[in-house]
């Protein structure tokens, strides 16, 4: 059972501002049980399964801990540094958008060389005429050359700020929502992490508990070759009943080698869920954890997980952000007021220096953009309606997601319960073999195959409470609260 569902949402396309401000980015991919991942998982299907490593290998084994792989999981996993990083590039447009309220304010300044032809700007010898006045007795300069050339050094600052306008208010509104949809994408991830670290560890513990039952198998089947060619050498069986009994070791041993190697393949996997290098060594130190839950109704569970759920709050806050997109469409029918200006100094070589400055408040009102408007606008309604249907789904889902998995913890609670008295008659059966070994009335062969049975049976306990423990996380991650409270549900 998947603890939580992420959606990916098609976010509308939006002109000018809303196409710098509004932005897209919901966290894909499900989360998955390791018994139900393929043999070889990639990060290319799925980046919970890959991790940032964290150090080289070393000789030396490290010892690991349940708490341990979780906390190196939640500090190397790749799909939630995905998310990480996902948040951190929304709040930066966030910061973007800030500016669309905040005066602009630039400054500039050059120098040069300027040569003029004056007779190309339409100053030809009878224009110039007119300005004799002005020269020393009125007359125009003999020579008076028509190429001019100066000098001219002018510094400007700039203003210019946003004071009304429709679409900036909406669109801050949108991108303050995605920035929280981005916030609870990154804590379901970590809730994802919680979920893929602990159950690999667990997958580990069962794999090893089939490499001991294997190796017990063996031995039996070891001991049981070794009767059957003493027999063979007495005369009291035929040749058939020990080559019988060499081709179950064989298939014994190939048992145990393809047990041994799903064993070190689920120790890589666990390594790549927590950013240790594939080729450390490690122990794991904690056992099965076995503890029972406190009886709880779906009503109430459905209630704490509309709470916790970070899925849910996550495509809450994306329905108010197709709102605020909705409302930022609306109101490009709306004026926009703004005000801009500049004030400089010029100053030209051999003349002097003079101020210049200019500012204009400006109003824009639409007056016929009609189609385009109302086909934004349809369009982030439709995006809306898509966002709030998938809210519905999501309720309904959370339901079904809290009832199956209070089903699985019942069920797999009750396999614990048959395999716990499973490993009680094997343990007597072993005794009572044992004291008749020690008086004398079987030998050895009844007594190994007991032993066998002890352990099949343990590794039955192992297995069951490993999938009761996966269900008590399925359950955790459907309430919403298993990064908080993974030790209480495991019986930590």
């Amino acid at each position: 059972m998947s603890g939580a569902r992420h959606f990916a949402l098609r976010r509308p396309t939006a002109p000018g501002l809303l196409a710098g401000l509004v932005f897209a980015g919901a966290l894909a991919g499900g989360p998955a049980h390791l018994g139900a991942q393929a043999s070889n998982p990639t990060s290319a299907a799925n980046a919970f399964w890959g991790s940032v490593t964290a150090r080289p290998a070393t000789d030396e084994a490290l010892k690991l801990s349940l708490d341990e792989a979780i906390g190196l999981g939640l500090k190397n996993n790749l799909g939630l540094k995905e998310a990480e990083n996902g948040e951190k590039s929304l709040h930066g447009q966030k910061n973007e958008a800030i500016q669309e309220f905040l005066p602009t304010v630039t400054l500039t300044g050059d120098t040069g060389v300027h040569q003029q032809n004056l007779v190309a700007l339409g100053f030809g010898p009878d224009t110039i005429k007119i300005f004799a006045p002005i020269f020393p007795g009125g007359v125009v300069p003999a020579g008076l050359s028509e190429i001019t050339r100066d000098e001219l050094t002018e510094g400007q600052i700039h203003f210019k700020q946003t004071l009304f306008s429709g679409p900036v208010i909406s669109a801050w509104k949108a991108v303050g929502a995605a920035e929280r949809a981005a916030y609870f994408a990154r804590m379901s991830a970590r809730g994802e992490v919680v979920q893929q670290a602990a159950s690999a560890y667990l997958h580990v513990i069962a794999a090893a508990s089939e490499v001991d039952n294997a190796k017990a198998l063996e031995a039996e089947d070891k001991v049981l070759l070794d009767h059957a060619q003493a027999a063979h050498e007495a005369g009291v069986v035929a040749n058939l009943d020990e080559l019988r009994a060499r081709v179950q070791l064989q298939a014994q041993q190939q048992a145990l080698i393809a047990a041994q190697n799903a064993f070190e393949k689920d120790l890589i996997l666990l390594k790549r869920e927590t950013g240790l290098a594939p080729g450390q060594k490690i122990l794991l130190t904690d056992p099965a954890p076995y503890s029972e839950l406190a009886a709880e109704t779906p009503e109430e569970l459905r209630a704490i997980a509309y709470k916790n759920r970070q899925d849910y709050q996550e495509l809450e806050n994306q329905a108010v952000e197709y709102k605020a997109i909705h409302a930022a469409y609306r109101s490009q029918r709306l004026p926009s007021l703004s005000f801009n200006g500049y004030y400089g100094v010029s100053q030209v070589g051999g003349v002097g220096s003079h101020s210049n400055f200019t500012a204009v408040g400006t109003l824009s009102l639409p007056l016929f953009r009609e189609a385009k408007l109302r086909g934004d606008t349809e369009a982030a309604q439709a995006n809306l309606d898509a966002v709030n249907a998938q809210l519905a789904d999501l309720r309904g889902h959370i339901d079904q997601q809290v009832r199956s998995a209070l089903l699985d913890v019942t069920a797999t609670a009750r396999l614990v319960e048959v395999a716990r008295s499973n490993v009680d008659l094997a343990t007597r059966a072993l005794a009572d073999e044992t004291d008749r070994v020690n008086a004398g009335v079987d030998d050895n062969l009844p007594l190994v195959a007991a032993q066998a049975t002890l352990a099949a049976a343990e590794s039955g306990l192992v297995e069951s409470l490993y999938q009761y423990n996966l269900s008590k996380l399925a359950l955790a991650r459907a309430a919403g609260v298993l990064e908080a409270q993974y030790r209480l549900f495991l019986g930590r």
